[in-house]
């Protein structure tokens, strides 16, 4: 009967070494950790042109390192503010331990747009950025097509505001 109480008790803090770590990680979101897509063999030459997004986003990764953008909206918390910023920037392909990260920034901001009107009651008016650094990820989709990527929103949830290439380009 002892042994059977010292393997009951064994369990118990055995059990409880289970929880501590699991209520450690709850609020550990998909993005909090992610790690890249292990894409490294991607090239810039294969990067520029044009890209697209079914929300009427549109940038334009020039060969020469210059970049448009029109109705990009902000990455991670950003994107809650609602503001869709178009203008003029510079990007790069960076390669990092998790893979090709393409780095845009906008350097000259030429138009603010808002994704949705304001509600009556919401009176927060949020500070628009006169510039602004996205990091998209390089991923490949079913049929090895390049598509861009950035996390948006709740890191929790790990919504994923993907570019495809532009029709034509």
């Amino acid at each position: 009967m002892a042994g059977g109480s010292r393997l009951r008790a064994w369990g118990a803090v055995l059990g409880g070494l289970m929880v501590v770590p699991a209520a450690l990680t709850a609020c550990a979101g998909p993005y909090q950790y992610y790690e890249g897509t292990g894409i490294h063999d991607t090239t810039a030459a294969e990067v520029a042109g044009g890209w697209e997004n079914v929300e009427g986003t549109r940038m334009v990764l020039r060969k020469d390192g210059t970049a448009l953008a029109e109705k990009l909206d902000g990455q991670d918390f950003d994107f809650e503010d609602g503001w869709r910023l178009s203008g003029t920037g510079t990007w790069q392909l960076a390669d990092d331990d998790g893979g090709r990260v393409v780095r845009l920034t906008l350097t000259a901001r030429t138009r603010v747009e808002s994704r949705a009107p304001a509600t009556a009651t919401d009176t927060s008016t949020p500070e628009l950025p006169s510039t602004y650094a996205w990091s998209f990820y390089v991923d490949r989709d079913q049929h090895d097509e390049l598509k861009l990527f950035f996390f948006y929103g709740d890191p929790d949830i790990g919504n994923t505001y993907v570019m495809t290439r532009e029709a034509g380009s």
